[in-house]
């Protein structure tokens, strides 16, 4: 009890802004398990075609970058806090449009995804805004550590409750009514609305700012934007794997939902406990290993997969899988947001024009992990796809690690000439209210 009242007290001395960022994202944690998940599952339940839950996600990720862009645009006159919030609230109700859809056909698919996606786009990009503009380089590992470690703790319990709630309702008779299967997801995702009115609550306790009214919209970038472009379509082209290939595989070779959550359990707890001690401890200098770490997990994981194509097999997979995801974002999002800061200070623009670039450099390398799958599968075969494509994009994926270390060391050198991120600039943009001269002192400091 001493260890978590400490851990508490030093949670407690942070800035009131990243508490209060940490505290909604806890809450989204709960969320995001049934949208990665559970979505996926649905999609496969229904059209019992791998391919259709890819298709789904690629619309999905398209609905991502195009509010991206418009998020944009709707940050020079609404608060990011409100578009934060929306982003929340919209992805509750597009599950629940997605349950009421009688029939998924590739229209349905297609327009579900686009929703969701869209959903997601203004969490996913206001929520890096806000990160960035709320957080410094010397206590990012221990914001994503503490984010990595509730989110680790929800692939474990909710994939276990909901499960079980899954399978407990699908047939039961209450006062008379039978309760399908159908229902019983629509149950579950009234109760991720609920969680998404609880979680903007707390978010409204936070005095956050809006960026400077700049042009965010440029095609041209400094190489190292480019190199960081680069990064995020590598762990784009896995990541559109890590939300649709552990549904596919587990309701393909090992059993239903409940069995997803119970294999995610195993190695989740560890994860989760590990990823926080190396947030609160880690220097920004340990990133690289944290990263190198992630990657050798995840294609260890693929290669169980790829060789087995087994129900243990896909346990392994798995198991890798939620140790790697972690791990990896804990290394990855701190080297976004630092070169971020090299990057603003370098080419003068507004940061929001580096959180859209960013989202696109992720699209398109989730697409291309999406198409390698969808091409394999119809040119091949279903089970070639599911045994291969991964080892191929965690293979790719690998070289991550030379580019990220270019990229930190570039990084390192840019913010060491500029002083950016430091204290003193932090204070002396909360002292001063005025946009164009907060814009002055952010390029003069």
């Amino acid at each position: 009890m001493n260890k978590l009242r400490k851990e508490y007290a030093f949670f407690k001395q942070q800035e009131k802004n990243m508490r209060v960022l940490l505290m909604t994202n806890m809450l989204y944690a709960l969320i995001l398990p049934v949208v990665e998940i559970f979505v996926g599952a649905y999609v496969m339940r229904y059209t019992s075609d791998p391919v259709s839950v890819a298709f789904y996600q690629l619309f999905m990720y398209v609905g991502v970058v195009t509010t991206s862009l418009v998020n944009g645009f709707l940050l020079r006159y609404i608060h990011v806090k409100s578009l934060y919030a929306g982003g929340i609230l919209v992805s509750g109700l597009s599950m629940f449009a997605m349950m009421l859809v009688k029939s998924l056909g590739i229209v349905e698919l297609g327009v579900t995804g686009f929703a969701l996606g869209a959903a997601s786009g203004f969490f996913w990009t206001n929520r890096y805004l806000l990160t960035l503009n709320n957080t410094t380089d010397d206590n990012r590992n221990y914001f994503f550590g503490l984010e990595s470690f509730f989110f680790s703790i929800a692939s474990i319990s909710v994939p276990l409750v909901i499960g079980a709630f899954i399978s407990q309702m699908d047939g039961k008779e209450i006062m008379g009514f039978v309760i399908d299967i159908t229902q019983a997801y629509q149950m579950v995702t009234i109760g991720v609305i609920v969680l998404t009115i609880v979680a903007v609550l707390v978010l409204w306790r936070g005095k956050f700012k809006n960026p400077v009214k700049k042009d965010f919209i440029y095609f041209r970038f400094t190489s190292l934007w480019k190199k960081l472009l680069l990064l995020s379509s590598l762990k784009g082209m896995v990541q559109g794997f890590l939300v649709t290939a552990p549904a596919i595989l587990v309701l393909k070779l090992v059993g239903d939902e409940g069995a997803l959550g119970l294999i995610q359990g195993i190695s989740g707890a560890i994860t989760a406990i590990l990823v926080y001690v190396l947030g609160r401890i880690a220097k920004p200098g340990d990133r690289l290993k944290i990263f190198v770490a992630g990657l050798l997990v995840f294609f260890l994981g693929t290669l169980f997969n790829g060789v087995l194509f087994s129900a243990t097999g896909v346990v392994l997979f798995i198991l890798c899988k939620v140790i790697f995801q972690p791990l990896f974002d804990l290394a990855y999002y701190p080297i976004m947001l630092q070169t971020i800061d090299a990057v603003v200070k370098i080419e003068k623009r507004n940061e929001y024009t580096y959180i859209l670039s960013h989202e696109v450099g992720l699209f398109l390398g989730r697409a291309f992990g999406l198409v390698l799958f969808i091409a394999l599968a119809y040119g091949l075969s279903q089970d070639f796809a599911l045994k291969y494509a991964l080892v191929i994009v965690a293979g790719l994926q690998l070289l991550s690690y030379p580019l990220a270390k270019n990229i930190t060391k570039q990084t390192e050198s840019v913010n060491k000439e500029e002083g950016i991120g430091s204290a003193h600039e932090t204070l002396v943009l909360e002292k001063v209210d005025d946009s164009d001269q907060k814009e002055m002192v952010s390029e003069v400091v």
